[in-house]
């Protein structure tokens, strides 16, 4: 204990960039290796035998989805409510208890292992906003949520890439293959969140600029939504779109890359990179726009340019101007330009440009339930509305809609809050362009 307190007061004399860069690269590796214990099931084909007339890797994803939905729920008071104590800790336990969760899927024979993808989906569910918490609030929030947000698509690439050479290179069997995935994880996960816990706390400077980020109550909830509700029902309407069709890509892009021809395993690693770096360099413009204001108008602009390239990339490929791959790639691009921004910075945007004291969590998690009840809901309907259209066309056809939908959200919200804000205090909105 004294060890750590020793090593926590040298890193508080380290100059502001270090330590910033440093947290980012702990934050992006501790989530990147928290996808090994969710995601890794997903490299897998399994037998395709239908359980009350669901494929059985359906069966998979709904309860792993329904797991991280209720967990989200449940996060929306428990992240919001947070004090920071033994962050570390509750990560390291939480991400154990999933890992234990797919040593029961390995062990236990099909259709009755299926229940341990729900127990390994809801501690997971709470792991980005104890995450989250280590980098909200401080003028380099921007930056360290750019590199922490680029887990959101290399990870999930890069795990399935693991599983894929465990399933084809050293022939592990498809039940075994995720615990062992995650069994390459531990240490690593482990290294990254003790780095985190030894990181100091937002600076003066931080709080000044960024405002404090405080655990709200359930009243302060409530004034929250109702103060912001019209921006927040266009900003939910647009995530949960964004969440259904990242999730569809993410659970089935195994499939969605067979009937598109393409049986290259290291497909979903080689275009993941490519996005991951389009989307860093985009997000971490942002950190340049000190106006608070003006930086969350340019976050609407960038989920409104994510909505517009999936619906050009997709009308492209419906008249065979563009190819799979090339599809694929842009459809993707603009998936995670809509949906990392909701997840690193735009609520931080948000709550510095009106000074709300307030947390990033309770608004993220509030966010990510509907998203995931909104992509269970959907593989449901699908199963049973629709069950002999294939992934791929499923996919093409709902990002026409999010295209659409997504796009018109995202002007209308860019509408309400700049209006908001002008009318909230024009002379105060002006003096923050100007200074902050």
């Amino acid at each position: 204990m004294l060890l750590i307190e020793s090593l926590k007061n040298k890193v508080a004399r380290w100059p502001y960039a270090v330590s910033s860069i440093l947290t980012a690269l702990s934050a992006f590796g501790a989530y990147s290796s928290m996808y090994a214990f969710r995601k890794a099931f997903a490299a897998g084909t399994y037998p395709s035998q239908p359980y009350l007339h669901i494929d059985y890797k359906v069966w998979l994803v709904i309860f792993q989805v329904l797991g991280y939905t209720m967990s989200k729920f449940y996060g929306i008071r428990f992240i919001a409510e947070l004090k920071g104590k033994k962050r570390g800790l509750t990560i390291l336990l939480l991400v154990g208890i999933s890992w234990m969760a797919l040593l029961g899927f390995a062990l236990v024979p099909a259709p009755y292992n299926i229940p341990f993808l729900f127990i390994n989906g809801f501690p997971l569910g709470l792991i980005w906003g104890l995450v989250f918490g280590y980098l909200e609030g401080r003028r380099s929030t921007e930056f360290m949520a750019a590199v922490l947000s680029i887990s959101l698509i290399f990870g999930s690439g890069f795990v399935k890439t693991v599983g894929q050479s465990l399933l084809h290179v050293y022939h592990i069997g498809a039940y075994q293959m995720p615990f062992l995935t995650g069994a390459l994880f531990v240490l690593p996960l482990t290294l990254f969140v003790f780095v985190l816990e030894l990181m100091p706390p937002p600076t003066t400077r931080d709080k000044q600029m960024r405002t404090e980020r405080v655990p709200m109550t359930a009243p302060e909830r409530k004034a929250f939504i109702k103060r912001f509700f019209p921006g927040i029902l266009l900003t939910l309407i647009i995530y949960v779109m964004l969440t259904v069709m990242r999730d569809v890509r993410d659970n089935f892009e195994v499939e969605i890359w067979n009937s598109l021809g393409i049986t290259d395993q290291n497909i979903y690693a080689k275009i993941d990179s490519r996005i991951s770096v389009l989307v860093l360099l985009a997000m971490g413009l942002l950190f340049l726009i000190k106006g608070n204001l003006r930086a969350f108008s340019v976050i609407h602009l960038l989920i409104i340019s994510g909505c517009l390239l999936i619906g050009t990339a997709t009308w492209l490929f419906s008249t065979a101007g563009i190819g799979p791959v090339t599809w694929m790639t842009l459809a993707g691009l603009g998936l995670y330009l809509g949906y990392v921004p909701y997840n690193a910075i735009f609520f931080e945007r948000m709550i510095a440009t009106f000074h709300y004291k307030s947390n990033v969590g309770f608004i993220m998690y509030l966010a990510d339930s509907l998203g995931y009840l909104a992509s269970i809901s959907i593989l449901l309907v699908k199963e049973f509305g629709k069950p002999d259209i294939s992934w791929s066309n499923f996919f093409h056809q709902g990002l026409i809609l999010v295209a659409i939908i997504g796009s018109l959200c995202g002007m209308l919200s860019l509408v309400y809050f700049n209006q908001s804000a002008r009318k909230g205090n024009p002379l105060k909105t002006k003096y923050k362009l100007s200074t902050i």
